[in-house]
């Protein structure tokens, strides 16, 4: 897709997604529990999105390549070595922010 404002329902009904590193877009996928190839643009300027792709790789959650590393990914891909993608814990960073500034 170019752009869509929502890939909800794709997204319910996938198998696997691939997807650039963006990190809405890897998120997106993950807390949906869907299994995720990250396909790097490896044009970037200070290339944020293989920063990411590295570190949820490193975590276990998602492949990644690039666009020439692509077919070859998907030819060897073992999708049950992948982990769960953690669960948010946004009252910690709440509990976190209440400390710094002296609210509790």
């Amino acid at each position: 897709f170019r752009f869509k404002d929502s890939l909800a329902e794709e997204l319910r009904s996938a198998d696997l997604v691939i997807s650039h590193a963006g990190a809405g877009s890897c998120l997106e996928a993950l807390e949906k529990g869907k299994p995720l190839i990250v396909v790097i643009n490896d044009k970037l300027m200070d290339n944020h999105q293989l920063e990411l792709a590295k570190q949820l790789h490193r975590d276990g959650c998602v492949l990644y390549c690039n666009c020439s590393t692509l077919v070859e990914t998907l030819q060897s891909m073992d999708l049950s070595a992948l982990k769960p993608f953690p669960p948010g814990q946004p009252e910690k960073f709440a509990s976190f922010l209440d400390k710094v500034f002296g609210l509790q």
